[in-house]
């Protein structure tokens, strides 16, 4: 029943939703410049996969971003019409929505008499107005578009830069591996583990594995 009752969000996107879109984008990313063959590359080779990265980011940002849109109108008319429905039925019945709508770590500890007093202020507050969609939640598709364009920037960046083809790969390589640990290191702060390095070499560990799993599938 989040993002409905005293809805106030701080930050623009959660940290893990902004450590997964840019994972996303870097994996599309370095799976396009996988496929390109240092042993026969030129420069025309060279910018053609560019191109095809950067393309291929930004129709993948577009898609996510509208989906998030998708995403957050379907939530939000979902919780509305949750707490008219809590609202309007009898008190049983409304703490049963109420426990079944509750995320499962809460539902093992939120006692009765406090699911009780959440369906006495909903009860008392009159409905607000129901708005699919507000203006920070364009600011923050927006926000998911360019994080995953962004990520295409990292790893094509080497073949700006260089001439040398087997030297920009292992450069975009590097840097591929240290934004997957990097990444997998703040998922494990974020989510509260003891060893958050193990997590960073896990994640550049699992982003390999992923990303030879996408080649050989033909992606």
């Amino acid at each position: 029943m989040n993002n409905e009752i005293g809805e106030e969000r701080v930050l623009l996107l959660d940290p893990v939703d902004r450590i997964s879109e840019i994972l996303f984008g870097l994996l599309m990313a370095v799976t396009i410049v996988g496929s390109l063959s240092i042993a026969t590359a030129g420069q025309r080779e060279v910018r053609t996969m560019m191109a095809a990265a950067l393309g291929c980011n930004l129709a993948w940002g577009l898609v996510d971003a509208v989906m998030y849109l998708v995403r957050t109108a379907t939530e939000r008319a979902r919780n509305h019409a949750l707490g008219k429905r809590i609202a309007a039925v009898e008190a049983a019945k409304g703490r049963e929505l109420i426990a079944r709508a509750l995320p499962d770590a809460l539902t093992s500890i939120v006692t009765a008499d406090e699911i009780e007093g959440m369906r006495r202020n909903l009860v008392a507050r009159p409905p607000a107005e129901h708005r699919a969609l507000r203006p920070r939640d364009f600011l923050e598709a927006f926000a998911v578009f360019l994080m995953v364009v962004v990520a295409t920037f990292p790893v094509v960046l080497p073949f700006m830069l260089t001439s040398d083809v087997t030297e920009a790969m292992r450069i975009a390589r590097a840097i591929t591996l240290a934004m997957l640990f990097v990444a997998g290191f703040a998922l494990g702060r974020r989510a509260g583990y003891a060893r958050p390095l193990l997590t960073g070499l896990l994640m550049a560990v699992f982003g390999i594995v992923l990303i030879a799993a996408i080649k050989a599938l033909g992606g």
